[in-house]
């Protein structure tokens, strides 16, 4: 299909999710923001739609999967730039560029930070699709991994003080004697608070319990 993102009412109109996703577009060409507004809103997802890379840095962060459409060629805040803001920021945004004039320099730049594809004007419909419904799905991994990390962080809240030093001592590859040891109490004293500790976490095994605490950033 040959179609160009101006010409996208023939594209057939995707079922809405029961969340739906939010696309942002930043570009400061009138135009552009129009047609990506029409194809967005046709797709099934939310446009929102902005002008300048400092209109959407002041716009809350999404707390539902979404994605940034981005023109690298921006006043004041390139794309570039703004990536890079956005990287030191933490903001996990995928981003799909989108230029009239990219070379190969600036789109290794921009892959290496992450984006997930840059497109060269004139944009294709389906392509600007496909690229949009990767971003998407990059951000609901993002959003999934971020949940279970929550849960993680909660169930570690429920650890007392003494759970939370034998785990910690634990994970370090201690045996129950060596914790006791440590913690100056009995080796039976241990063992209770280590089956305690791991039915908190909801660990089956040892193994299970060392990469909880390493994406907990346990040393």
């Amino acid at each position: 299909m040959n179609t160009e993102v101006h010409s996208f009412t023939d594209l057939s109109r995707r079922p809405m999710p029961v969340v739906t996703p939010t696309v942002f577009v930043v570009d400061d060409d009138i135009s552009v923001r129009e047609s990506l507004d029409g194809l967005i809103s046709d797709a099934g997802w939310r446009p929102a739609l902005f002008a300048s890379a400092e209109e959407f840095l002041a716009h809350p962060a999404p707390s539902v999967a979404s994605c940034l459409v981005l023109d690298v060629s921006l006043p004041d805040l390139s794309g570039l730039e703004l990536q890079k803001r956005l990287l030191g920021r933490s903001a996990r945004i995928p981003i799909v560029f989108i230029t009239g004039h990219g070379d190969i320099p600036m789109t290794v730049e921009a892959m290496k930070a992450g984006a997930v594809e840059f497109l060269t004007k004139p944009l294709r419909a389906d392509v600007v699709l496909t690229a949009i419904e990767a971003a998407l799905q990059v951000s609901r991994t993002f959003l999934e991994e971020e949940a279970r990390l929550q849960s993680l962080r909660e169930r570690y809240g429920t650890l007392s003080r003494r759970e939370r030093e034998v785990m910690n001592l634990v994970v370090q590859g201690r045996l129950n004697k060596q914790v006791g040891g440590a913690l100056g109490i009995a080796e039976i004293t241990v063992k209770a608070h280590r089956s305690m500790m791991m039915r908190k976490m909801g660990a089956q095994s040892l193994p299970e319990l060392v990469k909880m605490a390493a994406r907990l950033g346990m040393s």
